[in-house]
């Protein structure tokens, strides 16, 4: 053994100490260091090589917390409000140090422990969005992997309706196909460009007015212009402005058509917790398959998301893996045969931990504080001049932008300084919404108060006076 493997072995419970000394710093100072830091104020020092011999691990923790640590955003604190995520609740925190400790690979019924943890987690994650049990839940590692594994199970559908295999034959035999969705995330094009069906099989269907939602009408009349089957997109949460499509109405449409309906509730899904929301993912039972997020409301540490389905027989079709060292499909398939990954580190753990620790009602807490928040926050800039709210508050994200600027590009310009001008205090992310440039605010941490809203609020005031004042210099 090499000397500093032996070494470390010999003091590997001191080196854990010194690990969660670390950690604690880290977890103890988000509140006060910059959400986002500021870029070196020096060019930075040239890469070193790889060494080839090692000082060690003592060496390495000292290393990092020296060279990248100051440079990490503080994106699991309470005022990170960019691409709705979440923190790591201290249950989530735990289950995930120990998934690295068991270090499983949780894909297969010879060391059946891992797989069989997943299953039950998926059960109570089936559960808690209130989805039935013809629903099977898989842990993939985000809701791009999520909407990819859902739409290859469409695909494999859509064969199954045309008397082919896309899985055996290719996405070829299909022909052509079509994807319908109102306001899809851009992970469904990638989706579709990954599975072989094409980024142009989606087809865009009108909205309703002034909304992100689908215009039903308008997604039956696009179902009928083209016979045969299709695949629907609906949208449970939807990026910019969170509208929900009418998904009791989308699923009646296959009383006159016969497609496969995808739903995206990436966050979304989260409302089904809070009595006051809960309807908005009224009918979501009826998709055909259903990704979710969990490293964004569950609060649960990169990179965990879940991946429910009607048809696992479709789904094992498509993941199948065949090696003498894997075990058969039988009636209930290892999970190497139902996503694409072969190695499976037990993601499932973390989010365990949280859903034992706190149960339904504490998740309920944490999404109700969280719309709270934003609501707050859309207020306080509701209220300021230099601030224009694009659409309502209608769970956790807040979309504004800036007044008195028409010129996009100029507006563009302002957003950009006044979101760097902010970053020390609260981190937002760009975006346009219905050709304006704007800013997005995602509330979905597990520490995020009324405090941090003020104080967001504040930074935002000032950013916005500040950048007015170098605009007009």
């Amino acid at each position: 053994m090499d000397h500093t493997h032996a070494a470390d072995l010999g003091r590997v419970l001191w080196l854990l100490e010194s690990v969660r000394r670390a950690a604690a710093d880290a977890l103890d100072g988000l509140d006060a260091r910059p959400v986002v830091p500021p870029p070196p104020a020096q060019p930075p020092r040239p890469e070193p090589p790889l060494p080839e011999h090692g000082a060690g691990a003592e060496a390495a923790l000292a290393a990092f917390r020296t060279r990248w640590e100051p440079r990490l955003s503080a994106s699991a604190g309470p005022r990170y409000l960019g691409f709705v995520t979440g923190g790591a609740t201290p249950a989530a925190l735990a289950g995930d140090w120990l998934t690295a400790v068991h270090d499983q690979n949780s894909n297969s019924a010879l060391d059946g422990g891992g797989q069989d943890l997943e299953r039950e987690t998926a059960r109570w994650l089936r559960e808690m969005f209130g989805l039935g049990p013809a629903h099977s839940g898989t842990f993939v590692s985000g809701a791009t992997m999520s909407n990819t594994t859902g739409l290859a199970i469409a695909r494999e559908w859509l064969g199954e309706r045309l008397g082919v295999s896309p899985a055996e034959d290719g996405a070829a035999a299909l022909g052509s196909v079509r994807v319908l969705s109102g306001a899809p995330h851009s992970s469904i094009a990638k989706a579709l460009s990954v599975l072989g069906l094409g980024r142009s099989a989606l087809v865009p269907v009108p909205t309703l007015p002034g909304r992100e939602a689908v215009d039903p009408a308008a997604l039956d009349r696009a179902l009928a212009d083209t016979p045969g089957p299709a695949v629907v997109v609906a949208n449970a949460g939807t990026v910019n402005t969170v509208d929900f499509d009418d998904l009791r109405s989308v699923a009646a449409l296959k009383e006159r058509h016969d497609f496969w309906l995808h739903t995206d509730a990436a966050f979304g899904a989260f409302a089904a917790l809070s009595p006051h929301h809960a309807h908005l993912v009224d009918g979501l039972d009826a998709s055909d398959s259903v990704c979710v997020d969990l490293h964004k409301w569950l609060n649960v540490p990169y990179d965990s998301a879940v991946q429910f389905t009607r048809r696992p027989d479709l789904q094992t079709r498509v993941f199948r893996n065949a090696a003498a060292y894997l075990g058969p499909l039988g009636a209930d398939p290892d999970l190497v045969h139902l996503t694409p990954e072969n190695s499976h580190r037990l993601r499932a753990l973390a989010a365990w931990f949280t859903l034992r620790a706190y149960g339904r009602a504490g998740h309920r807490e944490i999404v109700e504080r969280d719309v709270a928040c934003a609501r707050a926050l859309g207020a306080a800039l509701e209220r300021d001049p230099a601030f224009r709210l694009l659409a309502p508050v209608r769970l956790n994200v807040v979309l504004f932008t800036l007044t008195g600027e028409p010129d996009p590009d100029r507006l563009t310009a302002r957003l950009t300084a006044l979101r760097e001008a902010a970053a020390a205090e609260v981190f937002t992310t760009p975006t346009v919404h219905a050709g304006t440039p704007a800013l997005r605010a995602a509330f979905s941490n597990w520490r995020t108060t009324q405090a941090d809203v003020h104080r967001a609020a504040e930074a935002l005031r000032g950013a916005a006076a500040q950048t007015a004042v170098k605009g007009t210099a």
